[in-house]
C-alpha cells in the first residue's frame, strides 16, 4: 500500500488509521470515520479515540458498547449539565458521616448554622445576586465544622460558582482547590476549576483538572469530553509551532520516497535518466556508478536519485538553479518536491510557484508542481486554494490522468464523492492499466454506500474490489483498500489474507504491518500480536511516524503512559508537518495528563 501518496494516504485513513503521510504530512480523516477528525482527541477507553492515532478499532467497539446500551439513553453524552447552580452536596467522601461523642451536639448545630446560611445563598444566587450570594456562603464556610470535609466542599464549591458568574476567575480556582483537597473526587469542583483554568490560560492545569473529570464521568459528558478537545487542540498546536520552526529537516525512509513517486505516472522528474543523458561508455558498464556527460546539477541529482542517494538531491538542484541552467524548471520542481518531503512547505512553496508561472516550462511540469502545491493545500487545511490549483492543472494539461487521479482523493476528502468517482473514471479513462484509480474509485464507492447504509450498493462495492484485484493482482493497494472494507464488514478473516497479499508484493512497506497489527486486535484481541507487528513494521522502516503513533496509542490503552509518552516523542520527531505534529503533541499531553491525575487522584481510566 503507498502510504505516502499525496492526499491518497488520507483518503485510506476513511477507513482505517490514517498514517499520516502524504507530502507534508497532515493526512486528514475524510468522510465515514465516524464524525471525528483524526487529531482529535484521545484520552483512554471509553473515550472516541483518534482515528488515526492507531486505535480505530477500539473507538468502534466503543460505539457498539454505548449501542448496546440503549440509543438515547439519558446517561450517554446528552448528560450535558451547565454546571452553573450551587448545590446542597457535594460528591460523597468516604468517612463523610457524622461523628459521635464529646462535642458532637456542637458540631451539628454549627453544620445546621451554615447550613441555613448556604440555602440563604442559594437562594441569593438564583435570583442573580452574586455578592450577596458569596457573604452567606462566606458565613457557611466560617461556621462549618472543619471535620465536616463534604458540607465545607459543597460551600466552597457554591462560593466558586457565585464567583463565577462574576468571572472572577482566579477566586474560582481557588475555592474549587479548597473543595478538591476537601473531597478530591469532586467532578463540579474539578470541572469548574478547569473552566477557570481556561479562562487564567493555565492549559496544562485545565487539561489535568478536565482529564479527571471524563475519567470520573466514564467519558460520558460531552461538555467535558469538548473542553478537553480544545485544550489539548491548543496545547499541540503551540507547542509544534515552536518545536517545528526549529526542527532539524529529516529525509523519510527510502521506502516513503519510492512510494511517493509511484503516485505519479505523468511527473517528468521522476523518470529514469534518458540514453541521451549518460555517456556511451557509461552505458557499458554495469553495476558501477553513472557519471553524468554533461556539467548539470540537475542530471546529477537525477542521477543520486537513480542510486537512492536523496540527501544531495537538492544542493545538486541549486546548482542547476544557480546557474540557470538547461534544466532549471525540472531543478526547481525536484528540488520543491523533496523540501516537501523532509517537511519543509515554506521553502517548496516559492519553487512550485515559479515553476507554475513559467508559461515557456513543460506543461507536465506546471501541472505536476500545481498537483503537489494542491496536495499541500489541503494539508494546510486549505481546501479552495487546492481545489483551484487541482482545477487549473486540469485546465492547461486536460490529457494528464495523474491530475484526475490526485483530485479525485481531493474530493473524497471533501466528501463530494460523485465528481471523485467522475475523476477517476477520466484518470482510467486517459490510462486503462492504471490499477490505483480502479482500486480507489471501488473504495469511494463503497465509503458512499458504506455511510449511507446501502446494503445493495457495498455488496456492489465489494464485488467491485473482487473484479479490480482479479484484473491487477500485482497492484498492493486494491487488496489494502479491499481489506479495510472486509474489515467494516468484519470479514476479519478475509481482511486478514488481503493484508497478507499486500506484505508479499510489498514486504518492506511498513504502514501494512501497522494495519494487520491493528486488525490483530480488533479480531482476535491478541495484542501480543498486534505489537509484534508494530514493532516489525518499525524494524522495516524506523522512520514510520505512523507505527510510533499507534504503539503510542495502544500503550496508553494498556495503561504504560512513560512507554507511550516515549512512542509519541519519537513520532513528533518524524512528523512531516506543523499540523501533524500537533496532532501528535496531543496525544503526548493527554498521556502526560493522565499520568499526573493518577499521582494526584489515584484516577486510572480503564485499560486492555
Amino acid at each position: 500500500m503507498a502510504a505516502s501518496k499525496p492526499v491518497e494516504a488520507a483518503v485510506v485513513a476513511a477507513a482505517a488509521p490514517s498514517s499520516g503521510s502524504g507530502v507534508g504530512g497532515g493526512g486528514t480523516a475524510g468522510p465515514g470515520t465516524g464524525g471525528l477528525p483524526r487529531w482529535q482527541l484521545a484520552l483512554a477507553v471509553g473515550a472516541p479515540l483518534l482515528l488515526g492515532a492507531g486505535a480505530i478499532y477500539l473507538w468502534s467497539r466503543q460505539q457498539r458498547r454505548r449501542e448496546s446500551r440503549g440509543r438515547g439513553d439519558a446517561s450517554g453524552l446528552k448528560r450535558n449539565s451547565e454546571r452553573k447552580t450551587p448545590e446542597g452536596r457535594a460528591s460523597p467522601a468516604p468517612g463523610s458521616g457524622h461523628p459521635e461523642g464529646p462535642g458532637a451536639h456542637l458540631d451539628v448545630n454549627s453544620l445546621d448554622r451554615a447550613q441555613a446560611a448556604k440555602n440563604k445563598g442559594n437562594k441569593y444566587f438564583k435570583a442573580g445576586k452574586y455578592e450577596q450570594a458569596i457573604q452567606c456562603y462566606t458565613e457557611a464556610i466560617s461556621l462549618c465544622p472543619t471535620e465536616k470535609n463534604v458540607d465545607l466542599s459543597t460551600f466552597y464549591q457554591n462560593r466558586a460558582a457565585a464567583f463565577e458568574q462574576l468571572q472572577k476567575w482566579k477566586e474560582v480556582a481557588q475555592d474549587c482547590t479548597k473543595a478538591v483537597e476537601l473531597n478530591p473526587k469532586y467532578v463540579k469542583a474539578l470541572f469548574r476549576r478547569a473552566k477557570a483554568h481556561e479562562k487564567l490560560d493555565n492549559k496544562k492545569e485545565c487539561l489535568e483538572d478536565v482529564t479527571a473529570v471524563c475519567i470520573l464521568e466514564g467519558f460520558q459528558n460531552q461538555q467535558s469530553m469538548l473542553l478537553a478537545d480544545k485544550v489539548l487542540k491548543l496545547l499541540g498546536k503551540e507547542k509544534a509551532k515552536e518545536k517545528y520552526k526549529n526542527r532539524e529537516p529529516l529525509m523519510p525512509s527510502p521506502q516513503f520516497i519510492k512510494s511517493y513517486f509511484s503516485s505519479f505516472t505523468d511527473d517528468i522528474i521522476s523518470q529514469p535518466m534518458l540514453k541521451g543523458e549518460k555517456s556511451d561508455e557509461d552505458k557499458d558498464k554495469e553495476g558501477e556508478a553513472l557519471e553524468v556527460k554533461e556539467n548539470s546539477g540537475y542530471l546529477k541529482a537525477k542521477q543520486y536519485m537513480e542510486e537512492e542517494n536523496y540527501d544531495k538531491i537538492i544542493s545538486e538542484c541549486s546548482k542547476e538553479i544557480d546557474a540557470e541552467g538547461k534544466y532549471m524548471a525540472e531543478a526547481l520542481l525536484l528540488r520543491a518536491t523533496f523540501y516537501l518531503l523532509i517537511g519543509n512547505a515554506n521553502a517548496a512553496k516559492p519553487d512550485l510557484d515559479k515553476v507554475i508561472s513559467l508559461k515557456e516550462a513543460n506543461v507536465k511540469l506546471r501541472a505536476n508542481a500545481l498537483i503537489k502545491r494542491g496536495s499541500m493545500y489541503m494539508q494546510q487545511q486549505q481546501p479552495l486554494l487546492s481545489t483551484q490549483d487541482f482545477n487549473m492543472a486540469a485546465d492547461i494539461d486536460p490529457q494528464n490522468a495523474d491530475v484526475y487521479h490526485h483530485r479525485g482523493q481531493l474530493k473524497i476528502l471533501l466528501d463530494q464523492v460523485e465528481e471523485a468517482v467522475a475523476d477517476f473514471d477520466e484518470c482510467i479513462r486517459l490510462r486503462p492499466e492504471s490499477a490505483l484509480a480502479q482500486a480507489q474509485k471501488c473504495f469511494a464507492l463503497y465509503r458512499q454506500a458504506y455511510t449511507g447504509n446501502n446494503s445493495s450498493q457495498i455488496q456492489a462495492a465489494m464485488k467491485g474490489f473482487e473484479e479490480v484485484i482479479k484484473k491487477f493482482p500485482r497492484c498492493a493497494e486494491g487488496y489494502a483498500l479491499y481489506a479495510q472494507a472486509l474489515t467494516d464488514q468484519q470479514q476479519f478473516g478475509k481482511a486478514d489474507e488481503m493484508y497478507d497479499k499486500c506484505i508479499d508484493l510489498e514486504p518492506d512497506n511498513a504502514t501494512t504491518y501497522v494495519h494487520k497489527g491493528l486488525l490483530q486486535l480488533q479480531w482476535k484481541q491478541d495484542l501480543d500480536r498486534g505489537l509484534e507487528l508494530i514493532s516489525k513494521a518499525i524494524e522495516i522502516d524506523n522512520k514510520c511516524d505512523f507505527a510510533y503513533e499507534t504503539m503510542g496509542t495502544i500503550e496508553v490503552q494498556r495503561g504504560n503512559m512513560e512507554k507511550a509518552i516515549d512512542m509519541f516523542n519519537k513520532a513528533i520527531n518524524l512528523a512531516k508537518s506543523e499540523m501533524e505534529m500537533a496532532h501528535l503533541y496531543s496525544l503526548c499531553d493527554a498521556a502526560h495528563a493522565q499520568t499526573e491525575v493518577a499521582k494526584k487522584y489515584g484516577l486510572k481510566p480503564p485499560t486492555l
